[in-house]
Order: structure tokens, then sequence, then C-alpha cells
């Protein structure tokens, strides 16, 4: 398909899917890597409080609270 013709289906509205190819797509910044970290054990009991409050993993609320911590630093 042409580019002209994928941007007029794009203007349209139309459902553009079936001309895409999503077998190699990534999500930017979504690479990971893995690290170790000690804790003590009082915060990873509070950390899992917080998860099962939240109904997510560990993992997840720490995530969550290092990047809000980060993006609350820079402003």
């Amino acid at each position: 398909m042409k580019a002209k013709d994928f941007d007029q289906k794009f203007e349209a509205g139309e459902d553009l899917t079936p001309y895409l190819d999503f077998s190699q797509a990534k999500r930017l910044g979504s690479d990971r890597q893995s690290i170790s970290v000690e804790l003590p054990v009082w915060l990873l009991e509070r950390i899992n409080q917080e998860a099962t409050r939240l109904g997510t993993t560990a993992q997840d609320v720490i995530q969550m609270s290092l990047a809000e911590h980060l993006a609350a630093s820079e402003s």
C-alpha cells in the first residue's frame, strides 16, 4: 500500500491494523534489566502489605514508587 493510501485510510478513521505487522513491535523504553536489592525486612513487609491492598505485586509497588519519586524530583 502506498503511503498516500494509508494516510487517506487513517484520516477516514479506518482500522489500519490489517495493514500493520506487529510481530517485531516493541514499546519504547520497555527493555528490562534485573537487579538485586537488599531491603530491611520491615520495609519488604510494608511493600507486600501495600501490594496486597492494591491487588498487585511487590515488584509493581516498588516500580511505581521509584517512578513517582523520580518524577517528583524532576519538578
